[in-house]
């Protein structure tokens, strides 16, 4: 692991504790961010799940009422009734943000002609009636599915990114600064020992000198 290679002065000491205290405090915040994206996450997923689970259920439906509509009426029939619909619809898309993600949100409207089937009742039968009114009405549930899952996809890439940032802090730069730190720590307690006896060696040399000036000045 690479180490953090800087002057041992007082001056760089005082620098790498800056950044060690925003380091650790970007750890916090970070962190606090990943735990509220995975909540938030969890639910969008939660959420995915069960509509995605309901819309199983109702295309299972709508699929058993198509294959009975076919068995009943002329396939032929069937093409040209569904063949011009006269409903459409409108999507809006708009964004909101979630914990600094951007994520897509859908608005769709049914345009167009909107009550019952828009073919004739003589040849269909009621099965394909249930059928089309099913299909039309999942319209906007598949629409807030595709919403969900985009928002969760988005929510999962930024979690493995604040997730990467996290581990960096924790594991790489604030172990850096604290052995920088350490290093520069010891490196001044051992100047500061390095000193004090190069003092205490002139004190004495100094204090030899003065006795032996006064032994010279008792002999005189």
């Amino acid at each position: 692991m690479a180490e953090i290679r800087v002057n041992p002065t007082r001056m760089e000491l005082k620098k790498l504790k800056t950044k060690l205290i925003t380091a650790r405090r970007g750890h916090k915040l970070l962190k606090d961010k990943r735990d509220e994206l995975m909540r938030q996450f969890l639910e969008i997923v939660k959420d995915a799940k069960e509509l995605r689970a309901a819309l199983c259920e109702q295309f299972a439906d709508v699929g058993k009422g198509l294959a009975e509509a076919a068995a009943e009426s002329d396939e032929r029939m069937l093409t040209e009734a569904l063949m011009l619909p006269t409903a459409g619809g409108e999507l809006t898309v708009d964004t909101k943000n979630v914990m600094s993600v951007i994520v897509p949100r859908f608005d769709y409207k049914t345009t167009g002609h909107t009550t019952g089937p828009a073919y004739g009742f003589a040849f269909t039968s009621g099965e394909m009636d249930k059928a089309v009114d099913a299909v039309s009405a999942t319209a906007a549930e598949l629409i807030r599915l595709a919403e969900l899952e985009k928002a969760a996809t988005l929510l999962c890439a930024e979690i493995e990114r604040t997730r990467r940032r996290v581990n960096a802090l924790e594991y790489i730069m604030i172990p850096q600064y604290e052995r920088a730190i350490k290093s520069i720590s010891m490196k001044l307690d051992e100047n500061e020992r390095g000193n004090q006896t190069r003092l205490m060696k002139v004190k004495d040399m100094m204090v030899a000198a003065q006795l032996q000036s006064r032994q010279m000045d008792d002999e005189e």
